[in-house]
């Protein structure tokens, strides 16, 4: 079983028990988080696509440690100008273990069954 969730602002494919890095959440090592953004959901075979999103589907996780990326340089010059600038940054994320992937089945998709 596998889900895609929109987590801030990007795409990720989850499967139980997955470590994923996402962009920077405000939770503490150890706290549950819940993603209700989920796009799609294949569960042996069975394809649910969400328009936008999956009704009553949910990805629970666990944070595993917030942390920073490797730096990356950003250097910007002109030529000829004696211009130069040199720039560091780190991007802040947060590493989530997924716990759960569960999809709640509606009355109405009883009845259609």
């Amino acid at each position: 079983m596998y889900a895609v969730i929109d987590a801030c602002g990007k795409q990720y494919k989850v499967a139980e028990g997955d470590l994923v890095f996402v962009e920077k959440l405000e939770a503490n090592e150890g706290e549950k988080v819940t993603f209700d953004q989920v796009l799609l959901v294949s569960d042996d075979g069975k394809v649910k696509v969400g328009t936008p999103t999956v009704k009553n589907a949910k990805v629970e996780a666990t944070v595993v440690k917030q942390g920073k990326a490797k730096k990356i340089v950003v250097f910007k010059y002109k030529a000829k100008k004696n211009e130069r600038r040199k720039q560091g940054h780190r991007q802040p994320y947060t590493q989530v273990k997924i716990e759960k992937i569960s999809v709640k089945a509606s009355a109405k998709s009883e009845e259609e069954a």
